[in-house]
């Protein structure tokens, strides 16, 4: 009997959860307005972990520190910790960022 009432309160506990993590992963997601500019979409990761593809097809990640009206300064690169970059924003071809927990 205790067992039975044990797994009852498991499965009302788990149906309760479950939708508000389905909830906040929605919430997460990158929201791309038409007319975006990829200066504007870098500006809302200041602070955050970026990925860029450049034109010449070098890849570089980092820490988003300040986004300027031509340049945008990295910092904590990815397997080089003690440098920074600044990039020319015309020169990104691609942004990979991460919006969703596991």
């Amino acid at each position: 009997m205790k067992k039975r009432l044990f797994m009852m309160a498991a499965l009302l506990v788990l149906g309760t959860t479950v939708p508000a993590v389905g909830v906040r992963a929605e919430e997460a997601a990158l929201a791309l307005k038409a007319g975006a500019t990829m200066r504007e979409v870098l500006s809302e990761y200041t602070g955050k972990r970026v990925a860029l593809r450049l034109q010449s097809g070098d890849e570089i990640e980092g820490t988003v520190t300040m986004v300027g009206n031509s340049l945008l300064h990295l910092t904590k690169l990815s397997g080089k910790e003690f440098y920074d970059a600044v990039v020319s924003i015309d020169k990104i071809s691609a942004v990979r960022m991460r919006v969703r927990d596991k």
